[in-house]
């Protein structure tokens, strides 16, 4: 059985050519898709059905795939995949800003779309790792971070809504205090080996925890840069 099989994914883009190709490909690969052609049809699409990951286009009439993307990371933690115009290493990176888990340039083959909404499925469907057990909770300074259910509780015990990627680092930095970590390392940790060569969205999904956790994000106190090294969580941790 297909690893995947149950996954419901949406494609959003305003090009109907490639929605039908999308989705006839991921369907031929065992995942169930469904498919919008702009942010009303989205939003419509994921308060009907249960979707598992977005397909999201960047550039589209109306509502840009940026927007869009903020406005479901204010609500839902729904990996989101942005589809990118070749070479446009700005809005890859604001992509990123905005809460997206991976991203693809355009054009694109099918294979490579599909590896990567596996690859960010299995994070996502991923509750638990070797260094922690299910319903564990990991504390620092007043933040919870719930290990079974994946959220991130402040001191009121509300919960701060994060993206895979951002929970998936957070955890790394979280289950390995006060240690000196290089991008490298981070990206192994947080992502495994689905990681690509080179890629600096640690330092984007650094940037966007800080704006969660910190008190000042310009003055870190948790995640602290360490030069020519990488990163250090430098809160104690309850484990």
């Amino acid at each position: 059985m297909n690893e995947n099989a149950s996954s419901h994914i949406l494609v959003v883009d305003d090009d109907r050519e490639i929605r039908d190709l999308l989705s006839r490909f991921l369907v031929k690969h065992g995942l169930r898709v469904s498919s919008a052609k702009d942010g009303v049809e989205m939003m419509k699409a994921l308060d009907g059905s249960a979707i598992d990951l977005v397909v999201l286009d960047l550039m589209m009439p109306g509502e840009d795939g940026l927007s869009l993307c903020r406005r479901l990371r204010a609500t839902s933690t729904i990996p989101v995949i942005m589809l990118t115009a070749m070479g446009e290493d700005t809005d890859r990176i604001v992509g990123l800003e905005m809460g997206a888990d991976d991203y693809l340039p355009k054009p694109f083959n099918p294979r490579e779309l599909l590896a990567r909404i596996k690859a960010v499925l299995r994070r996502a469907q991923t509750a638990t790792t070797p260094a922690a057990v299910a319903g564990e909770a990991l504390r620092f300074e007043g933040w919870s971070l719930e290990v079974g259910s994946r959220q991130l509780l402040n001191a009121a015990g509300e919960e701060v809504p994060l993206s895979t990627g951002e929970w998936e680092l957070l955890y790394a930095f979280v289950t390995h205090p006060r240690r000196v970590l290089t991008r490298d390392q981070l990206l192994d940790l947080a992502r495994g080996r689905s990681a690509v060569p080179f890629d600096r969205s640690i330092d984007i999904q650094v940037m966007r925890l800080r704006r969660k956790i910190e008190d000042d994000p310009r003055e870190p106190r948790l995640i602290k840069t360490v030069r020519g090294g990488g990163y250090m969580f430098a809160a104690e941790v309850a484990f």
